[in-house]
């Protein structure tokens, strides 16, 4: 049974930064891709990031510059860095397991980012 946990999120002013984490059990966690996927307040999904393999990253336009991801393949644990939020960055963020580029598979039960003074 695949498990995908994020952690890490949580009340930070703009301008400030978080470290996602999304601990990953059940799957072969080396052999996909990953995904970081948002949803902000009345608003519809939104995708974020996106690692390959390869760990090569790809970012949406509106975190491009602020975040990083990154992948541990030997704790089987994503990563979201997040700089220079913004309070629009305000959105409940989950991690995703994927085929490849536009696939989502697996599903985290969420975690809530809250940027705001």
């Amino acid at each position: 049974q695949v498990q995908l946990v994020e952690s890490g999120g949580g009340l930070v002013h703009p301008g400030g930064s978080l470290r996602l984490s999304c601990a990953a059990s059940g799957l072969s966690f080396s052999t996909y891709w990953m995904n970081w996927v948002r949803q902000a307040p009345g608003k519809g999904l939104e995708w974020v990031s996106v690692i390959d393999i390869g760990s090569s990253g790809w970012y949406a336009d509106s975190v491009k510059g602020r975040c990083t991801i990154s992948r541990d393949n030997a704790k089987n644990t994503l990563y979201l860095q997040m700089n220079s939020l913004k309070p629009e960055g305000t959105a409940v963020y989950w991690c995703t397991s994927a085929y490849g580029y536009g696939d989502y598979r697996d599903w985290g039960q969420g975690t809530q980012v809250t940027v705001s003074s």
